[in-house]
């Protein structure tokens, strides 16, 4: 007797069910490991009731770093020496190239001010450079569609959203503590033509999964990476500048679909978990700065992500002209223990210092998100002016999680002032407070501290302008304005001022060697 599901997955008329099948198999398989929902005995991180003020600027970074320019991979180069700041190498590329070696390095800098609001006023620099081996091993050994790809980071600079703004997000998707650090180590097969790749190794999941192709403009770290993995998981996420120990499929039967699906530990650093305010506060950057740590010691992330590509098909080719976009579905679990945002293990408010600053764990977290880009305008006579829009929305259950729902929108305008690779963005993004966070506030306010504020939601908008002064040498000015810092922290205790909104403007450099 034929499985109920034999007919539906071996059926070629529909690919969005074999999908389907396919992880709902590999998600009964791991979620049934884990109970619903438990109370754990989890030691208390941070000492005292008193919620930490001003450290939601700490969370970390969201965005990964730009992709050098594509390589030709039989020399190695650019397509044209004159792409990449240093060329050739002395033939040095050209030479790796015989081997299937390609040599990638991006430097990036950025300045930042802000001469009006946020916890104080001043100025910071910060820079990242990048550095990126990759080996096909087709020319060595024969074996095709394989990839073996290993990356370092070095990290320099000041923390200046947490020392000046106070926000939920990063200004800069760069910043972290200074250090350099192994970043991802993995290798990747493919198999039916590419259609289907297996990637394994150290990863970081903010290269593929939960990510806007038009927010990628933009600097802000909650344009990259969003809000409700970044602050409601452990280590921030498993997004730059940390990665994890990880396998990732991905399968696209055809042109229209691709799904994605990665299995990986849920905490990099092997850290306790961090609130952006309360009582369970910590550095999640405190521990192996050097990148070289691979954690299996604590929960499972499972994240999954359904796309939808409309009207594909070749930029390149001028019969063709229609709009394309691609939609995204998606979802993660994450097996690790979470606290509840108000209550301790005894069922009393935390935000009363005289319980017990105990934990009462939640087994596990998940959240569920959708991803919108779409070109709505194309110049009939110049294919590369086009404009586009996008938008994403993220919810996750507000008992043991920070921020409950988040999102952002954007339009974005390409080809600006008839420069191929020039393009102007305006977008906008908000975090909410989650209720028992939120609660957790107002319990504070009433045993502790009558001028306590209640967080509620931040907002940010960003203008970026991106310029390509030279084949190698992009720079990017922008601006960005924050509304209600951190949900509206208190800028000092025993006082009703609030953290002020704060302009604050920048400069990025990134030039490709």
């Amino acid at each position: 007797m034929s499985h109920p599901y034999s007919q539906l997955f071996f059926s070629k008329k529909n690919d969005l069910s074999k999908i389907v099948l396919i992880n709902f198999v590999i998600y009964q398989a791991l979620i049934n490991q884990h109970s619903a929902y438990a109370v754990g005995n989890s030691p208390i991180v941070n000492q005292g009731a008193s919620p930490s003020t001003n450290i939601s600027g700490a969370t970390p970074v969201k965005k990964s770093p730009p992709p050098a320019t594509i390589l030709d991979k039989d020399t190695g180069q650019a397509p044209e020496n004159n792409d990449m700041l240093l060329g050739n190498i002395l033939g040095l590329r050209s030479l790796m190239a015989q081997y299937g070696l390609t040599l990638t390095l991006v430097d990036v800098n950025e300045v930042w001010g802000n001469p009006y609001g946020g916890i104080k006023q001043g100025a910071a620099y910060t820079g990242l450079t990048t550095v990126t081996l990759n080996w096909d091993p087709e020319k060595v050994t024969g074996i095709k569609n394989g990839l073996f790809n290993i990356s370092a980071l070095q990290l320099r600079g000041r923390a200046f959203t947490a020392e000046n703004i106070g926000a939920y997000n990063s200004t800069s998707g760069w910043e972290g503590d200074r250090s350099t650090r192994l970043w991802e180590l993995w290798y990747q097969q493919g198999f039916f033509d590419n259609k289907m790749t297996i990637r394994i190794g150290k990863l970081s999941l903010d290269q593929e999964f939960n990510i806007s192709d038009y927010a990628t403009l933009f600097i802000n770290s909650s344009f990259g990476w969003p809000m409700i993995p970044s602050v409601n998981t452990y280590s921030g996420g498993i997004d730059y500048p940390v990665a994890s120990p990880a396998i990732r499929f991905s399968f696209q039967p055809n042109d229209h679909w691709t799904d994605l699906f990665a299995v990986a530990d849920s905490n990099p650093n092997n850290v306790s978990f961090c609130n952006p305010s309360g009582p369970f506060t910590c550095d999640p950057y405190s521990k192996h700065q050097s990148g070289t740590h691979f954690n299996f010691t604590t929960g499972v992330f499972i994240t999954n992500e359904i796309q939808y590509h409309l009207n594909p098909g070749n930029e390149d080719d001028e019969k063709y002209t229609a709009y394309p976009g691609t939609y995204r579905l998606g979802a993660y679990f994450d097996s690790s223990k979470f606290p509840d945002q108000r209550y301790n293990r005894d069922g009393d408010p935390l935000g009363n210092p005289d319980n017990p600053q105990t934990m009462l764990n939640h087994r596990h977290t998940w959240s569920v998100y959708g991803i919108m880009d779409q070109m709505i305008w194309r110049n009939p006579g110049n294919k590369k002016e086009s404009l586009g829009i996008f938008g994403r929305m993220q919810v996750s259950p507000t008992d043991r999680s920070p921020i409950n729902y988040a999102g952002d929108a954007g339009i974005v305008y390409k080809g600006l002032l008839n420069r191929e690779h020039d393009s102007l963005g305006f977008g906008w993004g908000f975090a909410h407070t989650g209720n028992h966070a939120r609660h957790y506030d107002r319990d504070y306010r009433n045993f502790a501290d009558p001028y306590w504020c209640v967080r509620k939601t931040e907002h940010h908008i960003e203008l970026a302008w991106q310029i390509q002064a030279t084949s190698w040498l992009e720079l990017k000015p922008d601006f960005q304005y924050v509304f209600r810092s951190g949900g509206g922290l208190n800028l000092e205790e025993n006082s009703k001022k609030k953290i002020p909104n704060a302009a604050i403007f920048g400069l990025r450099s990134t030039v490709n060697f």
